[in-house]
C-alpha cells in the first residue's frame, strides 16, 4: 500500500520549514517500518523507490513547485531511475533521506536521492522526472520560468549526462 499518511505528514511538516533553492539538499528522517520489509527482512527495493517519493514531495514543497503545479494543473511523473543498493536496511533502522535537484535538460529534471545511516550511504538513486499534463510533457524551460528560475541548468555530472544520452538512444518500445 502507498504510504499516504507519511506523504501527508511530509507535505504538512515541510510547509513550516525554511524554503530551499534549487540545488540545496532536503533531508527527510524516517524509519524502516515492519510493513516496508520484504521476506528477507530487508527494506524492499521497490519500497525504497516509493519512500524516495516522500523526499521529492518534501523538496517540492520547500522549493515551491508543488504550489505552481497545483495552480496550473500540472503533475509530476517519474520517467526513469538508476539505483545502487549498497548496504542492507533492516526493520526499525533510522534513516536519513537526502534529496536535491542536480539539473535538467529540455524535458526532464534529475534528482540525486540517497539513504544514509550515520555516515554510511546505503542506497543512492538518480531519478528522472517530468512535469506533465494530459497533453504531454511540459518543457523544463516553461517550468523554470513559472518558478522564476533561470532556464539554464547547472551542468549535470558527466555520468548522469551519459545515462541521459543512453536513455535518449534506447529504443522504445522494446522488442518483443
Amino acid at each position: 500500500m502507498y504510504p499516504v499518511i507519511r506523504l501527508l505528514k511530509e507535505t504538512y511538516v515541510n510547509r513550516r520549514r525554511a524554503p530551499l533553492a534549487v540545488g540545496e539538499t532536503h533531508v527527510t528522517h524516517m524509519r524502516a517500518w515492519p510493513w516496508d520489509i520484504d521476506i528477507f527482512l530487508d527494506l524492499n527495493n521497490g519500497r525504497i523507490l516509493t519512500l524516495m517519493d516522500l523526499g521529492r514531495f518534501g523538496l517540492f514543497v520547500r522549493i515551491g513547485i508543488l504550489k505552481v503545479m497545483k495552480e496550473r494543473g500540472w503533475y509530476g511523473t517519474v520517467a526513469g531511475s538508476a539505483v545502487r543498493y549498497r548496504r542492507r536496511i533492516t526493520v526499525m533502522q533510522k534513516l536519513e533521506l537526502r534529496t536535491k535537484v542536480i539539473g535538467w535538460d529540455d524535458r526532464f529534471t534529475y534528482f540525486d536521492q540517497s539513504f544514509w545511516q550515520g555516515d554510511t550511504c546505503c542506497t543512492q538513486a538518480i531519478i528522472r522526472t517530468a512535469i506533465t499534463t494530459g497533453k504531454g510533457i511540459i518543457p523544463t524551460s516553461e517550468v523554470a520560468q513559472a518558478m522564476g528560475f533561470a532556464p539554464e541548468s547547472p551542468p549535470l555530472p558527466d555520468w548522469v549526462a551519459a545515462w541521459a544520452k543512453a536513455e535518449r538512444e534506447r529504443t522504445w518500445p522494446p522488442e518483443r
